[in-house]
């Protein structure tokens, strides 16, 4: 807490407001005494300047390019780190010992399974169904399944579920890809790591052994940890609101993947990928780089900028190299990938988008890296929403055990008619 205040003024009154300083990050003023005193609220749509929370998870600071997971840099822990790793420093607080970080992935390791009758709940959907779709359902279903761990007043009941939800998320989105190409779903080998039992199970078939590519598996691993939490961000607000009511884990989870399917938020890589299919050939680059420049022209280029990075988005410099490091090991030849690497050089040294700040980030490369390795577009989200999953669970875990939260309500600006009186439909 600052030793300064805010003043407000308002009707000839002034009034003052505590001003809170958080480790990092600008001050925030405490105005959860305005409406009582005052007899006003704010008017935030999108709550961009509001703090609906305090947490200890996630700092980023988007005119700087960092982002922070409890301390750690997102360049460290993607180099040098592992995925259970960063579930481990989210979900516990801190990176963990070697007997740790054993006892954690093998715990993990063994709720992998999903309860078989969940085998039949995929044979509803219709074949074409978007994996986001499935996972909507069958993550909402795990409730009806798992009734010992839906009691959030018990610590030890919200680390099972939590554990459920990380372990079960790599199963229920490769059953989802599985089901929609009409091949039979893999159950999961404990002898492979979180991410390489991902690969087999998305694309290994029973009829033959499927080896993992270390290479794939270490890029993988890579974009599930830049994706692993973003701090207060749509979904994650989605996640926490859900959960200020007492809501099962399962059902806020749930929420959150119906809140990412949204193309502003988790949607982003797969309309990239689509833009660089438009452009089609390196040929064509400068043509487009023109229209994009072209005020009166609708075309964006997709997969540079960032609402909350205002410099180098720091989730896609860690990306750059391993796109090339994808593209080696899987020999890859294609326009599109030749498109997208020219047009990133031209972007990066082109004094428009400099001046714009218009850099690319992590959308735009884990879009062609994931399409290289082999998921049709409609799985990006879905990896997205596996990965963030981590996040949410941790997001959720620190706001049922914050004292200080309340059932989220936010206020409003009524601007409908005033109160009148019912007139009977004949006299109307």
């Amino acid at each position: 807490m600052g030793n300064n205040s805010a003043t407000f003024g308002l009707n000839g009154e002034n009034y003052e407001y505590p001003v809170m300083s958080g480790s990092e990050g600008p001050d925030v003023i405490d105005i959860r005494k305005l409406y009582g005193q005052t007899g006003a609220f704010t008017y935030d749509p999108g709550f961009t300047s509001t703090a609906s929370c305090e947490s200890e998870l996630t700092f980023i600071d988007g005119g700087e390019g960092i982002l922070l997971h409890r301390g750690y840099s997102i360049e460290q822990l993607a180099e040098q780190s592992s995925f259970m790793e960063v579930a481990h420093l989210l979900l516990r607080g801190e990176l963990p010992t070697a007997d740790e970080y054993s006892d954690f992935t093998n715990t993990i390791t063994r709720h992998t399974m999903l309860h078989d009758q969940l085998r039949g709940f995929y044979q509803g959907f219709r074949r074409d169904a978007h994996p986001m779709a499935i996972m909507c359902g069958v993550v909402g279903a795990l409730s009806a399944f798992y009734h010992d761990s839906t009691d959030i007043n018990d610590p030890a009941q919200r680390m099972i579920a939590s554990h459920r939800l990380i372990a079960k998320m790599p199963t229920i989105a490769a059953m989802a890809y599985k089901y929609s190409i009409g091949q039979p779903s893999m159950y999961p080998d404990n002898e492979l790591s979180y991410t390489g039992n991902f690969l087999r199970m998305t694309f290994g078939v029973p009829a033959e052994e499927y080896v993992v590519n270390p290479v794939i598996e270490k890029a993988m691993d890579r974009i599930f940890i830049l994706h692993a939490d973003h701090e207060q961000n749509a979904s994650t607000s989605t996640v926490r609101l859900a959960g200020s009511s007492g809501a099962n884990p399962f059902a806020c989870i749930a929420a959150g993947i119906a809140c990412l399917w949204g193309p502003a938020h988790g949607g982003a890589n797969e309309a990239a990928l689509n833009m660089l299919h438009e452009i089609g050939h390196p040929d064509r680059i400068p043509e487009y780089i023109a229209r994009a420049k072209d005020k009166d022209d609708p075309f964006r280029l997709m997969g540079f900028g960032h609402r909350v990075y205002k410099n180098y988005d720091p989730r896609a410099s860690v990306m750059q190299e391993t796109v090339k490091e994808v593209f080696a090991a899987l020999n890859v030849n294609d326009p599109v990938f030749d498109v997208a690497l020219q047009l990133e050089e031209m972007a990066l040294n082109d004094p428009y988008f400099i001046d714009k700040k218009l850099f690319p980030n992590v959308d735009f490369y884990s879009g062609i890296i994931l399409s290289a390795i082999g998921f049709p577009t409609s799985m990006f989200t879905a990896l997205f929403a596996l990965a963030r999953t981590v996040g949410w669970v941790a997001q959720w875990n620190e706001m049922i055990s914050d004292p200080g939260q309340r059932i989220g309500r936010p206020r409003q600006l009524y601007t409908g008619p005033k109160q009148r009186d019912y007139v009977p439909v004949g006299d109307r």
